[in-house]
C-alpha cells in the first residue's frame, strides 16, 4: 500500500512540476510514472512531456487542436532533436468538428533537382557506397517541415505563428536536458557519424560536453538553432525557403556538396493538401495517409485480410492469432513493396489495395497450419475503380489531429547546416536506389516512399480515436496491432499501446528481416515461440517495450465524452489534459 501511495505522490509531483514550469526545463528530470490521462476539455499525447505540455498550455489559453499541434511540433524539434526538426518533414491527418470533414497534409521531403534514378554509386553487393543515402550531404531531401506547419496554420489555426513558436524558443534558450534515452541514441550513432558525416565536429559541438558525449543529466544547447527559430518566428516559413536561412543552406551545399540542395529547390517546395485514404474495419471508419506514404493503404489492406477471421475468439496471446497476423502482414507488405510510390509520379492502385474483395482473394493464400515463405504480390489493379515522432491532439470542440514528423534515422543524416543549427534529414534512403526503373527510384521533385501512418478512427460516423507512431516500416504493423487491440480485444488505449508488438516485413531470406516480436506476449512465451516455429516462423525476439517498435501516442474519446490520452513507455511519451 505504501509503495503505491509513494508512486502516486511521485507521479503527481512530477506532473505538478511540469505544469508549473511554463513548459521550460533546464535540468535533469524523471518522467512521471503515469503516462496517460483522463481529461474533459482537451488532451495532448506526445513523445516528450515538454512537448505535450506545450500543446496543453495552448489549449488552456483557448487555442484549438491545430494551434496546439503547431506548438507541440516546434517543441519536439527542440526536445527530441534526434527524431524531427526543421530539416525534416511529415504528414498530418485532420478532423474538423464544425463541418465534420477530414483533411490530410503532406509535407514529406522532396528529392532535389540534382537527383537521378542512378545517382548513387553501388558496391558489388548492390548497396549504396559509403552509406551515402543515410549519412552525409547527399542523404537529405528538401525539407518540408515548415511549409507543412505553415499550411496547417493558415488553414486551421487561430493563434499567431510567433506565439505558437514561443515555448520552443524559450526551451531552446534554456537548453535540452539529456535523458538516458537521448544519451543512448547519441552513443549509438557516434560510429556512423564519425565515419561518414563530414560535419561530425558540428554535431560534437552541440551534443558533447567536455570532449565526451553528453551524459544523462547534462544540459546541451544548440544556440544556432535558437537563432534560426527566432528568425522563423519573426518572418515565417519564407525565411527558411526564400530568405536568410535559405541563403545559408544554399551556400553550405554549394561549398561542400556541389549544390545538392539549392535555394531554387527550397523555393520550389510545396506542402500539399491530399485526400486521405478511407477504409473500414468491423464497422469502424479508418482515415489515414495516402501516397507518398505507404502506411495508410498497407494498414487498411492488412486489416481487411484480418477482418475475415474471428480475431477476438482466437485470443490475443494465441499462436493461431499471431500466425494469422504474421501471414496477413506478409501479404500486405508484398503489395506495398511492389506498388507503393509517390502517386504524383506513379500509378498506385489505391482503390484495389483497400478493396474488400481483393482482401478476400489474398486471404485464401493463408495456410492456418504453416508459414508461407514465398509470398508474392497480388494484382490489386483489377479491383480498382480508376525512428520519427508522432503526437495527437483533441480540443474541447472535438477537433482532432495526429501529426507524424521525422528526419528519418536518429539525427537524420548527421549533417548540421553551418550557421543554422538545423539537422538535416536522410530521407533519400527511402528511395529505391539500386533499380533505376523502380517506381520509387529518385527523381527531381519526387517524394520518397514513407511508412508514416497517422490515423483517425470514427465509430458510427463519430470521432473515436486518433493516434500515430514512429518506427519506420514497423509503424504500419504497430498501428494495425493497436487497432485490433482496441476493436477486437476491447483494450483501453493505454493498454493497447503498451501491449507487445509483432512485425513481419516479408523478407524471410534475411536474418535481420525475419519476423520480430517483443518479449513477452504471454506468460508461456517459450511455448508460444515453439508453436510458431512449428508453423515455420523463425522469430527474432526483442525486449519488452523495445525502442525498436517506436513510440505510439493517441487519444480515445470515451463513451461519456471524456478523453483518454495515452502515451508510450518505449520513449518518454506523455499525455496531458484538462
Amino acid at each position: 500500500m505504501m509503495k503505491s501511495v509513494k508512486s502516486w505522490v511521485s507521479a503527481s509531483l512530477a506532473l505538478l512540476f511540469l505544469l508549473t514550469a511554463a513548459t521550460v526545463l533546464a535540468g535533469p528530470y524523471d518522467p512521471p510514472e503515469k503516462r496517460d490521462v483522463i481529461a474533459k476539455n482537451g488532451a495532448v499525447a506526445a513523445a516528450h512531456p515538454l512537448a505535450a505540455q506545450a500543446g496543453l498550455a495552448v489549449l488552456q489559453k483557448g487555442g484549438n487542436a491545430f494551434d496546439a499541434a503547431i506548438a507541440t511540433s516546434f517543441m519536439l524539434n527542440v526536445v527530441e532533436p534526434n527524431a524531427s526538426g526543421m530539416g525534416g518533414g511529415g504528414f498530418a491527418v485532420i478532423y474538423t468538428a464544425k463541418d465534420k470533414k477530414t483533411y490530410f497534409i503532406d509535407y514529406r521531403e522532396m528529392a532535389p533537382a540534382m537527383a537521378r534514378p542512378d545517382f548513387y554509386p553501388l558496391d558489388a553487393a548492390g548497396k549504396v557506397k559509403d552509406n551515402a543515402t543515410v549519412t552525409g550531404y547527399f542523404a537529405s531531401g528538401v525539407p518540408g517541415q515548415l511549409r507543412g506547419m505553415e499550411l496547417l496554420h493558415k488553414k486551421f489555426a487561430s493563434m499567431s505563428w510567433a506565439d505558437l513558436m514561443a515555448p520552443a524558443i524559450k526551451q531552446s534558450e534554456a537548453g535540452l536536458p539529456v535523458t538516458k534515452s537521448l544519451n543512448g541514441i547519441i552513443m549509438d550513432n557516434l560510429g556512423r557519424f564519425d565515419k561518414y558525416s563530414p560535419t561530425f565536429p558540428a554535431f560534437k559541438n552541440v551534443f558533447f560536453k567536455d570532449g565526451l558525449p553528453a551524459q544523462e543529466g547534462a544540459v546541451v544547447k544548440n544556440e544556432a538553432l535558437t537563432a534560426s527559430l527566432k528568425k522563423v518566428a519573426a518572418g515565417g516559413a519564407d525565411v527558411f525557403y526564400k530568405g536568410e536561412i535559405a541563403d545559408k543552406i544554399d551556400a553550405f551545399y554549394a561549398q561542400y556538396a556541389g549544390g545538392w540542395i539549392t535555394k531554387a529547390d527550397l523555393a520550389n517546395y510545396q506542402a500539399k493538401l491530399r485526400e486521405p485514404v478511407k477504409g473500414t474495419y468491423r464497422g469502424y471508419t479508418l482515415i489515414t495517409s495516402p501516397p507518398p506514404s505507404s502506411g495508410g493503404l498497407t494498414v487498411v489492406n492488412m486489416l481487411n485480410i484480418m477482418e475475415g477471421y474471428d480475431v477476438a475468439k482466437m485470443g490475443r496471446n494465441s499462436s493461431e492469432y499471431l500466425h494469422t497476423f504474421l501471414e496477413a502482414q506478409k501479404l500486405a507488405f508484398s503489395d506495398r513493396n511492389k506498388y507503393m510510390a509517390d502517386s504524383d509520379f506513379a500509378n498506385v492502385p489505391m482503390a484495389g489495395m483497400i478493396d474488400k474483395k481483393y482482401a478476400a482473394e489474398r486471404r485464401k493464400l493463408i495456410d492456418p497450419d504453416k508459414a508461407n515463405n514465398a509470398v508474392k504480390y497480388g494484382d490489386p489493379a483489377k479491383y480498382s475503380a480508376g525512428s520519427t515522432t508522432s503526437f495527437s491532439v483533441i480540443d474541447k470542440d472535438g477537433n482532432m489531429i495526429t501529426v507524424t514528423q521525422t528526419i528519418n534515422d536518429f539525427f537524420g543524416s548527421g549533417v548540421i547546416v553551418e550557421g543554422t543549427g538545423i539537422i538535416m534529414n536522410d530521407e533519400m534512403d527511402d528511395f529505391v536506389t539500386n533499380n533505376p526503373t523502380h517506381s520509387n527510384a529518385p527523381a527531381p521533385g519526387k517524394r520518397p516512399l514513407s511508412s508514416i501512418t497517422p490515423m483517425i478512427v470514427l465509430k458510427d460516423g463519430k470521432p473515436f480515436l486518433t493516434m500515430g507512431t514512429p518506427g519506420g516500416p514497423r509503424i504500419i504493423t504497430a498501428v494495425a496491432n493497436i487497432i485490433m487491440n482496441v476493436v477486437d480485444f476491447k483494450m483501453d488505449l493505454q493498454t493497447a499501446i503498451l501491449n507487445a508488438r509483432l512485425h513481419n516485413p516479408n523478407a524471410a531470406e534475411s536474418q535481420l528481416e525475419r519476423p520480430v516480436a517483443e518479449y513477452k506476449f504471454a506468460e508461456y512465451m517459450d511455448v508460444l515461440v515453439r508453436e510458431l516455429e512449428a508453423r515455420g516462423h523463425k522469430l527474432n525476439l526483442r525486449p519488452q517495450l523495445s525502442l525498436y517498435f517506436g513510440g505510439a501516442q493517441g487519444i480515445m474519446i470515451l463513451p461519456d465524452g471524456r478523453l483518454h490520452g495515452a502515451a508510450d513507455n518505449r520513449r518518454l511519451g506523455q499525455a496531458f489534459g484538462y
